[in-house]
């Protein structure tokens, strides 16, 4: 029933919108189509390049680059098509899915990589595929997305994690944030880089060291094609053990102003873009979100927390220069608030799965990057690149504990809070990415650089202790920390069917006194014996530095002594292996399937005999103070991945994703045990069909859906005896992820609406998630005083997401 009334409360708002009257439909409304060419290795310009528009197999128009590499195709009709680019000697470049509305002209850059054959006089047919990397060097376990699939699959709310926890071999950790679990590696092994620069987690809520969030700062619509990655990553890309988002940003308009307004669950947001000057190339682009719960709470949907607001900003200015390469200035930040305040609620609620039962909480978070980007091409064969940056990340937490007791056989709120925690975390980090990149000749090419960052840090934290009436302090620490990160690689095309790549990429961490290093090889061969097959291999060795917070903590001794026992612990390590197989039936449909293996060693685990690992954490939305560790853990993951993708073509696309794997781990006392993220299963079913309407065929309803269906959450039982004595939850060491929650489901399914006028876009959708309101199962608790003590937490149940947006 509660499920059915947060549905009412949205249905007249959601009716509301699609019966909006829209007028000024344009017959024959026509859209234009333009945008560069360039040499994938060197940034040079392609003259004479061959640029055609294809609705399914017709050609519709096309155009011929001019000196500086610029094509125009104009009185393009509305609709979807696939833009082929076509030169001498270069392997033929496909765009597709390509969206033409009213409001916006495409602006399409395209990269074209040359053919190591010596062909002079026709063109290669031989083209890049669907679903390949942009990243040339990353041969296994990577895919580009688009702005299109982030918002086309159902369930992923525009954000980019949650539409990758649909590919194979990864997994949300759970409904209420976006952190990812990829081949059973926890969530903070994840590295975030946008534009060139390695980030913080660019997520609200989420707490110290981690790489998720319940809500993401990114905003979708300003994205250029972006790469993922889940293992044996090229040499580019260090301190990360599990996966990569490498997020670019696309350039604004530079001909013509462009505006796009929305408003929903999510927020309201307000986009412009287009040129900074009549007369040169120079454009911006800049994207504002706010978003505030309590309007939603009023009306019955229950999203979080109702007293949760959070605002962001996107923006990029690219400066092209006539002789002295391009400059770009570049930002992403936002800020947020959220009370969680259980002192509201006379029963205590154990599936609230943003709060605990029994706390208050003031949450603030703040995150924010602006950056310059630089690059020139050095002569026809090379080109450099500089992008230097300044990120901020800030999370200040105020936790006070509510009292309950029992009158009358009903729970009445005590009027006194006890302070229990308290902790602030700000860390500035100061980073440079220098990259050279050298085209030898059509088989050879070469890519070096450096990545370093300088980490300023100011850390406090204190707890509550119950048995000694006073607070302990957990941190207190302010410092510097120097991580330089240089890499070279190297790509030699063997044939047009065999290439290699090899790399090697080193890491330097300064910890104060404190000194690691690492050497790590890296290695990838690509084989296509004709246009159906491609079979790859990926290996290397790869670390990770923990959050920085970990290694000045203090487990927190009830006497008041401070140390930091974890200063001089190392870099986690591990050795990737990946061997993929990639079938193309036709050029929309694929089959995909890739083993791996993964040993992880020189893991943190407890200097004292325990089942503790670090592998293990990330799990839930909380920081972890353990004891003295020591780089001794050991840990192993394997297993079997299958996507089958039928790419959007023909108005539908379908995918189907399978996981198979395994994922152990080695506390200090050497016993093996499952990773708390070892679900040993995960299938994804999802799909879309986009139907045209109007006798203009300007109006389109797209309707989609998702299935997840994976294994249960595992997790370590409490010892009810001891918890009853210590008054809180104290688990059983011996049974350490001995136990697992039921199979998780869920079934999303989004419907939207689009229709075009003469000079403007309209579009209204809604996004069902959870929609037979499944209680797949969070956590087990324990609450102090009731009968039973035991209880779960469950997930989110149903949540409707709806918006409208307009584009002018």
């Amino acid at each position: 029933m509660k499920a059915m009334s947060r549905l009412k409360s949205i249905s007249w708002i959601v009716s509301g919108l699609i019966c909006f009257q829209f007028s000024g439909f344009a017959q024959g409304v026509t859209q234009t189509i333009r945008g560069s060419v360039w040499d994938m290795e060197t940034k040079e310009p392609l003259l004479a390049a061959t640029v055609a528009i294809y609705d399914e197999s017709s050609l519709i128009a096309a155009s011929v680059t001019d000196a500086n590499g610029v094509y125009r195709i104009v009185n393009v009709p509305l609709g979807r098509y696939s833009v082929v680019c076509s030169y001498i000697g270069y392997r033929q470049q496909v765009v597709s899915d390509v969206l033409v509305s009213t409001a916006k002209e495409i602006v399409l850059p395209i990269e074209m990589e040359e053919s190591p054959l010596e062909i002079d006089e026709i063109t290669v047919r031989a083209s890049a595929k669907k679903g390949e990397s942009l990243n040339k060097m990353a041969f296994v376990s990577a895919r580009t997305f688009s702005v299109e699939e982030s918002g086309r699959y159902a369930g992923s709310r525009g954000d980019p994690a949650r539409m990758a926890s649909n590919f194979a071999g990864v997994q949300g950790n759970d409904d209420s944030n976006n952190d990812l679990v990829i081949r059973g590696n926890s969530p903070l092994g994840v590295l975030w880089r946008y534009e060139g620069v390695n980030i913080p987690s660019p997520n609200y809520f989420g707490v110290s060291g981690s790489t998720g969030g319940p809500v993401t700062m990114l905003n979708n619509k300003v994205l250029a094609p972006s790469n993922f990655m889940t293992g044996a990553f090229p040499a580019e890309y260090g301190n990360s053990n599990a996966g990569v988002f490498d997020i670019k940003m696309r350039n604004g308009n530079n001909e013509k102003h462009e505006f796009s307004g929305q408003f929903g669950i999510l927020g309201a947001e307000l986009m412009a873009e287009g040129p900074m000057s009549k007369r040169g190339r120079s454009s911006y682009l800049v994207a504002y979100r706010y978003s505030t719960l309590l309007l939603f709470d009023k009306i019955g949907i229950d999203v979080g927390p109702d007293q949760t607001q959070y605002q962001d900003l996107n923006f990029k200015l690219n400066l092209p220069t006539r002789n002295s390469g391009n400059f770009s200035l570049f930002g992403m930040g936002g800020t947020g608030y959220t009370e969680i305040l259980a002192s509201e609620d006379l029963v205590p609620e154990p599936d609230d799965i943003y709060g605990d039962q029994d706390m208050d909480e003031h949450f603030r978070t703040s995150m924010g990057v602006m950056g310059l980007n630089y690059s020139k091409a050095l002569g026809s064969s090379s080109y450099l690149k500089l992008t230097l940056a300044v990120s901020r990340e800030q999370q200040t937490n105020h936790l006070d504990k509510v009292f309950r007791h029992i009158e009358n056989d009903t729970f009445v709120v005590d009027s006194i809070r006890i302070p229990h925690n308290a902790y602030h975390n700000n860390q500035n980090k100061y980073s440079a990415n220098l990259s050279w990149n050298k085209k030898i000749n059509r088989q050879h090419s070469f890519r070096a650089g450096l990545i370093f960052d300088v980490y300023q840090f100011d850390m406090e934290d204190s707890i509550f202790n119950e048995a000694s009436l006073s607070f302990v302090t957990r941190l207190d620490h302010q410092g510097l920390a120097k991580l330089s990160q240089p890499y070279a690689q190297w790509k030699y095309q063997a044939s047009d069917k065999l290439t290699f790549n090899a790399g090697l990429h080193a890491q330097f961490l300064q910890l104060e006194e404190n000194v690691s290093k690492s050497l790590e090889p890296r290695l990838g061969v690509n084989y296509r014996p004709n246009e159906q097959h491609m079979f790859s291999y990926g290996t290397g060795l790869h670390s990770q530095m923990l959050p920085t917070y970990i290694y000045f903590a203090s487990p927190g001794n009830p006497e008041g002594a401070y140390n930091q026992p974890n200063r001089d612990l190392g870099f986690i390590r591990s050795f990737h292996q990946v061997l993929s197989w990639d079938y193309y039936l036709n050029s929309n449909l694929k089959i995909k399937a890739e083993s791996y293996y993964q040993y992880l060693y020189q893991v943190p685990v407890e200097y004292t005999s325990s089942s503790y690992s670090v592998l293990d954490e990330g799990h839930d939305m909380s920081r972890f103070f353990p004891d003295s560790l020591v780089n001794s853990g050991k840990g192993r993951n394997y297993g079997l991945e299958l996507t089958v993708e039928k790419f959007f073509s023909k108005s539908y696309f379908m995918m189907l994703t399978a996981s198979l794997y395994d994922a152990k781990r080695t506390g200090s006392n050497g016993i093996n045990y499952d990773a708390i993220f070892n679900g040993k299963y995960a299938l994804n079913l999802l799909g879309s069909k986009e139907f045209i309407l109007g006798t203009r065929r300007n109006q389109s309803i797209t309707l989609g859906g998702k299935i997840t269906f994976a294994g249960g959450k595992l997790y370590t039982p409490i010892d009810v005896a001891a918890s009853d004595i210590a008054g809180e939850a104290v688990y059983d060491d011996s049974q350490r992820n001995s136990m697992q929650f039921k199979p998780y489901f869920r079934a999303d399914i989004k419907l939207n609406y689009r229709v075009n006028a003469a000079r403007t876009t309209h579009e209204v959708g809604l996004d069902l998630i959870n929609v037979t309101n499944r209680k797949n199962v969070y956590k087990q608790i324990y609450i102090s005083g009731a009968d039973p003590p035991l209880d779960e937490k469950d997930q989110l149940p149903i949540l409707p997401i709806f918006y409208y947006r307009i584009d002018f």
